[in-house]
């Protein structure tokens, strides 16, 4: 699936971040964000809809209807995969979700979290998730920005 050009752990979902400088860098026309909280809400919907350029197109889906319809996406579109955590990245790729490439962008620290960056923290079940998609066979980088060099998160973990 060439038109599903990256998807990124991110806890914030759509942000300015987000919205202007990776979606111009990957070469996106619409932003996927996988979550089943957010699917189903409207206002945060509205909200992450205000950063995005107007050419941008988003959608909200759960995981299970990103599962099941991702595949029949015109080749026109082309798709900027966001997830909040590793663990939906995880079921997505085990629903058959074509995902070769996971950006970790940020992932908050909270209690029981090691921080492995300045915007990424994780624990066990997170570093489990992370090798599972590992072995899945997808490269896993930590980059917060574009311009930022990239590094291996297994490496940190």
């Amino acid at each position: 699936m060439e038109n599903l050009l990256l998807t990124r752990i991110d806890n914030r979902l759509i942000h300015g971040q987000v919205g202007v400088t990776w979606v111009n860098h990957v070469g996106a026309n619409l932003v996927v964000v996988a979550n089943d909280e957010v699917s189903s809400d409207k206002v945060q919907q509205d909200l992450m809809d205000m950063v995005m350029p107007e050419s941008i197109q988003t959608r909200y889906f759960s995981i299970q209807r990103t599962i099941d319809i991702i595949q029949k996406s015109s080749a026109k579109q082309l798709i900027f995969l966001i997830v909040r955590d590793v663990h939906d990245a995880l079921a997505l790729k085990s629903g058959g979700v074509p995902i070769d490439k996971i950006n970790v962008g940020n992932m908050h620290y909270e209690e029981g979290k090691e921080q492995i960056s300045s915007t990424v923290s994780v624990d066990e079940k997170d570093k489990e998730a992370f090798r599972k998609l590992d072995e899945l066979g997808v490269k896993l980088e930590l980059r917060r920005v574009p311009t930022e060099g990239q590094q291996d998160i297994l490496k940190l973990i």
